[in-house]
């Protein structure tokens, strides 16, 4: 086995009237990976997801309304359509039964497509998967506001606003700026400087959530439990996301083992990147 993985291949996939994303690296068992937000897009899981590319194929996509896989506003951007079109690329790409690595809502997603597609997954990894249930989403938003308002935070944010960094060099400003903004999913704040920066389409985040508010999700998970599809649900012990969540989620799988790292929040890719490594990579499929 090489110690890097080959360059990787860009692809633009139309779906569904929609035209997505597609970056592709490594060579072996494929691997979909599915980025968090909604609205964001894949680049902010790099370089360090990229190291599960040795020995496995990864397929990154951005979602529909996020990052290189625009849409008018005209265009519906619900849960259902972010599982047609993934469904759409596991068709696109010959890749059923898939293996699924979904980080955040991306794990959300994974979920909903298990549910949707049961014959089409055979094997699901959640890494700080988002919860579906308005009432611990409500307690993670609480946790965050929290964590956002430290006092390491509001001091870094104060000298922040006082260094003149804003006119000197607007390029360094945003990206600290960006730092502040994302500190409090960390167990330390300043490893927020690590985290490849990324934006959020706002629409594209509040319709997948109104979505799941206005649909019943509770028949159509409740039956993931006989499928006993295996699964992996990594979680930060400082995840802003209660624990509680990922507990529930591997209640759901009859075949799940939930493992804590102890020294993460919810970027256990940038806090324990080796563990975080060598957990998927005894799970997730490769060649030997």
């Amino acid at each position: 086995m090489t110690d890097a993985p080959p360059l990787p291949i860009e692809e633009r996939i139309s779906v569904n009237g929609v035209t997505l994303y597609a970056r592709i690296i490594g060579n072996g068992p494929d691997v979909v990976v599915l980025h968090g937000g909604p609205g964001a897009h894949h680049d902010y899981l790099l370089p360090q997801f990229d190291a599960l590319a040795r020995g496995r194929r990864l397929r990154y996509y951005d979602q529909r309304g996020g990052g290189r896989s625009p849409i008018s506003r005209d265009v519906p951007a619900g849960w259902r359509e972010h599982v047609e079109d993934l469904n759409a690329l596991i068709d696109h790409w010959s890749l059923g039964p898939a293996t699924l690595l979904g980080y955040s809502w991306g794990g959300a997603l994974a979920l909903l497509y298990a549910a949707t597609y049961p014959e089409q997954v055979g094997r699901l990894a959640l890494v700080a998967p988002a919860p579906l249930d308005a009432e611990q989403r409500r307690e993670f938003q609480a946790r965050f506001a929290e964590r956002q308002a430290q006092p390491v935070v509001m001091q870094r944010r104060e000298e922040l606003r006082r260094s003149g960094l804003r006119h000197r060099d607007p390029a360094a400003y945003q990206k600290r700026a960006f730092e502040l903004a994302v500190a409090g999913y960390f167990k330390d704040p300043e490893r927020a400087r690590d985290l490849t920066p990324f934006r959020v389409t706002g629409r594209t985040q509040e319709a997948v959530w109104d979505s799941i508010a206005n649909s019943d999700l509770r028949a159509e998970l409740d039956e993931l439990a006989e499928l006993c599809i295996p699964a992996l649900i990594i979680h930060g012990r400082h995840d802003p996301i209660p624990l509680e969540a990922a507990e529930r989620v591997a209640t759901l799988l009859c075949d799940a083992r939930i493992e804590v790292l102890e020294d993460s929040g919810h970027v256990p890719h940038v806090e324990e990147f080796e563990t975080f490594l060598r957990t998927l990579d005894d799970f997730l499929p490769r060649d030997r």
